[in-house]
């Protein structure tokens, strides 16, 4: 389906999808009249507060599921793998608490909003950071023959939910929640993007200064003395950058990494693999 090279699932991708088919299978055949108390009811927002987040874990059929699950696994495995595991699954959770925030929002200006389930506002939410990331990538969607970009995917996606919710089309399908789990992942994306490390001036680089122990000061006076040494070339700002982002991995592991660092990272081995 992906035209990118094949990522193998991650633990944060792994333990949604886990828990998403745990909750459907659960309210299939134990609880079945759970779900109601579940789903987010914007003409009710405060008094069942759990459902802003527990909305997204519930699935009204296994179509519904499987469509979600397919599509976090394809853009939410190698999203997670840029962002970390712990920015990552912030990240999901903040889009999908953009559906509630933008229903409210229009059921407060008279808009008929129904009370709805499903991840698709966090997974739409993932595919808006997929394209930011990769705008190139492209997926092949059954039963079409041939490869599209994703970016025009999720341009259509979200095309289409703007243009039914503002005809009042298909009230079972969320369309503003699906709406706001795009919008706050796009916000987000652009806020990081101001965040990207600040070059480091060519003069600041990490080498050591060797300091010799004090002579005698009879012996200052025997001494030849000798030529000053060539100092070392610098080292360029990208190196340096470099330097510091692998020593933070060296001392405290990947998932310390910022989405800044993680990007120059990836900007840097996919330039050295442009350069071979």
């Amino acid at each position: 389906m992906s035209r990118l090279p094949y990522h193998s699932m991650t633990p944060w991708v792994w333990r949604l999808i886990i828990a998403n088919a745990v909750v459907l299978l659960l309210l299939m055949t134990l609880t079945p009249a759970l779900a109601g108390s579940l789903a987010f009811d914007p003409q009710q927002p405060f008094a069942e507060p759990w459902t802003y987040l527990s909305y997204m874990f519930v699935h009204g059929s296994l179509w519904h599921l499987a469509v979600n699950m397919l599509l976090l696994f394809f853009w939410g495995t190698p999203l997670e793998e840029r962002m970390g595991s712990r920015v990552f699954l912030l990240f999901y959770l903040y889009c999908g608490l953009g559906g509630p925030l933008l229903s409210l929002l229009v059921s407060a200006v008279g808009v008929p909003v129904a009370p709805f389930v499903g991840a698709s506002a966090a997974v739409l939410g993932v595919g808006v950071a997929y394209t930011m990331y990769w705008p190139d990538a492209e997926m092949i969607i059954f039963p079409l023959p041939v490869p599209i970009k994703t970016r025009y995917i999720v341009i259509a996606i979200i095309t289409l939910d703007f243009l039914a919710a503002m005809l009042g089309a298909n009230s079972m399908v969320a369309h503003w929640a699906h709406l706001g789990g795009a919008l706050v992942g796009f916000l987000y994306m652009r806020v990081q993007s101001y965040s990207r490390p600040v070059p480091i001036p060519r003069g600041i680089t990490r080498e050591r200064v060797l300091v010799s122990r004090p002579q005698p000061a009879e012996a200052v006076g025997e001494q030849t003395p000798k030529p000053r040494p060539r100092r070392r070339a610098q080292k360029d700002p990208v190196t340096v950058e470099m330097d510091r982002v692998l020593d933070k991995i060296s001392a405290q592991g990947m998932d310390s990494l910022t989405p800044a660092e993680r990007q120059f990272l990836s900007d840097v081995s996919a330039k050295r693999k442009k350069d071979a």
